[in-house]
C-alpha cells in the first residue's frame, strides 16, 4: 500500500492504493543502511510508470491535513511500533543486568542500576497510556495527542535506560558479542518516527490552546 499526489482543479490531492510487488514498474532500491534496526529491511520502493485504475484507488484526500483514516492509523499503529523499541530497552537491561553482575557491586553501579530500571518502567507507564488511548476506540485529534505525547514519552525513557545499561555494563557492553551495542544501535530509530518532537509539541500545544491541528504533522 502506498501514495502518491494528485493535481487536480488547482488543488493537490492524495491517492492510496495498493501497488503489485512483482510488478515490472515496481523494484526494491537496496538503501537500507542505517545505524540501527537493520532487521527491518525497509528499503526504498521506487514505483515507474504503473497503471493504477480508477477502482484501485482506495482513498482519496486532500493533502496537507489530517483525515480521519490517519487519525485510526496514528491512534493504533504506533502502540505496536513502540512495543518494539520497549523490547529492545527490556533486552537491554536484562544484558547490562547480567554483566554488572560480573563486576564489583559498588555505591555508583547500585545507582546506575536503580536509574536505569526508573527509566525503563517510565517507558513501560507511557506505552501504558498508548493502549489505554487504544483501548477507548475513539479514534480523533484527541486521541492522536495521547498516543503522540505518550510516544514521545516512551521514547525518552527507553533511549535514556539504554544508555545507562551501556553505562551499567562497563567495557564489556562495548563489544558487539554481548549484544548490547546493538540495543543501543536499535534504540536510536525511536527518535525518528512521525510526530517527532517538534511537531508533537505544537500539535500539543496547539490542543491545549483551542487552536486547529489539521496542518500540525
Amino acid at each position: 500500500m502506498t501514495g502518491a499526489v494528485l493535481e487536480e482543479g488547482g488543488e493537490r490531492f492524495v491517492l492510496h492504493f495498493g501497488a503489485p510487488m512483482k510488478a515490472k514498474e515496481v523494484r526494491v532500491e537496496d538503501t537500507w543502511h542505517t545505524l540501527g534496526m537493520r532487521g527491518t529491511g525497509s528499503h526504498d520502493v521506487v514505483i515507474d510508470g504503473l497503471f493504477v485504475p480508477e477502482a484501485g484507488v482506495a482513498l482519496k484526500r486532500k493533502a496537507g491535513e489530517w483525515h480521519p483514516l490517519f487519525q485510526i492509523i496514528a491512534t493504533t499503529a504506533f502502540p505496536l511500533v513502540y512495543a518494539a523499541y520497549l523490547g529492545v530497552s527490556d533486552r537491554a537491561r536484562e544484558i547490562a543486568l547480567e554483566l554488572a553482575k560480573k563486576r564489583a557491586m559498588t555505591p555508583d553501579l547500585r545507582s546506575l542500576v536503580g536509574r536505569m530500571e526508573t527509566e525503563l518502567r517510565g517507558a513501560e507507564i507511557a506505552h501504558g497510556a498508548m493502549l489505554a488511548a487504544v483501548d477507548r476506540n475513539a479514534p480523533s485529534a484527541d486521541s492522536v495527542n495521547e498516543v503522540m505525547m505518550a510516544k514521545t514519552l516512551v521514547a525518552d525513557h527507553a533511549i535514556r535506560a539504554v544508555e545507562l545499561a551501556m553505562e551499567l555494563a562497563g567495557g564489556a557492553g562495548f563489544y558487539r558479542a554481548a549484544g548490547l551495542e546493538r540495543c543501543f544501535r536499535d534504540i536510536q530509530g525511536a527518535r525518528y518516527h512521525p510526530m517527532q518532537k517538534g511537531a508533537q509539541a505544537q500539535y500539543a500545544g496547539a490542543l491545549a490552546l483551542g487552536e486547529p491541528v489539521a496542518t500540525v504533522f
